[in-house]
């Protein structure tokens, strides 16, 4: 009996795969040198989050999260995590900032540029012009 494939094509389809694996190995070894992104917030993020629940500019229902972290009711980690996620003061507090939220998606969506609105939802300092908004949820146009 003969083989079915003459010895070229057999030879060619061993480099075939030679190639193939080669290939795997590089891409292996290219992806073991990728740093991964941290899975979640690092300390000095939580710490920011806390400084603005505490600012004067925060909405009350972030005051009363604040408050209860505060308290040892739960930890900023406890609602970045999501562990948090079915407390209705959680939810409340997070609820405040959808509007702002939705805003910014729809001017992302008209095709407006992501640092303008960006820049747009930044809350202005100082006595500026009457005219100009004092915050994202004013009209900026």
């Amino acid at each position: 009996m003969t083989f079915p494939y003459d010895r070229e094509r057999l030879n060619a389809l061993v480099a075939e795969v030679d190639a193939r694996l080669e290939n795997v190995d590089k891409v292996s070894r290219e992806a073991s040198q990728v740093q991964l992104r941290s899975s979640g917030l690092s300390q000095a993020d939580l710490a920011e989050i806390n400084r603005a629940a505490h600012g004067p500019n925060a909405p009350r229902e972030l005051r009363e999260l604040a408050r209860r972290v505060d308290a040892g009711e739960m930890s900023w980690e406890d609602i970045a995590s999501g562990r948090a996620v079915n407390d209705p003061g959680v939810q409340a507090a997070l609820a405040t900032g959808v509007p702002d939220l939705q805003r910014a998606y729809t001017q992302l969506q008209e095709g407006n540029d992501p640092e303008d609105v960006v820049e747009s939802g930044r809350p202005r300092r100082g006595g500026g012009d009457d005219d100009e908004p004092s915050s994202f949820t004013e009209d900026a146009w």
